[in-house]
């Protein structure tokens, strides 16, 4: 199976990977790392992941879902067209779920030190 990689495309098979769709889905499994590595800090306020895996938490669910944001206000098209629309609309949902667990595993860290 060969992947062509196409930087705009009106009508292209859902196997193909453009541009957008390659940047939507890097949006969203940032996003989908930013909510595991926050649910595990959130868990787990002893683990090693502490203050460092919160910080990268809000981080990745930020920059998730500012990528996903720039994606959808770019697209124009829907689910389909080759425009990234399904990865954007992930990472605008994953990101500030990210974003949320990281904050409230900094914002106990500070509360108790």
């Amino acid at each position: 199976m060969t992947v062509h990689l196409l930087s705009a495309a009106s009508a292209v098979g859902a196997g193909t990977l453009t541009l957008d769709r390659a940047a939507a889905t890097a949006a969203a499994l940032a996003a989908l790392v930013g909510v595991i590595i926050g649910g595990l800090a959130l868990a787990r306020p002893t683990s090693r992941i502490g203050r460092r895996g919160a910080t990268a938490a809000l981080a990745a669910g930020l920059v998730g879902a500012a990528v996903g944001v720039l994606i959808l206000a770019t697209a124009d098209g829907g689910p389909g067209t080759g425009n990234g629309v399904v990865g954007g609309y992930a990472a605008v949902v994953l990101g500030p779920v990210a974003a949320v667990l990281g904050g409230l595993r900094l914002a106990r860290s500070r509360r108790t030190t």
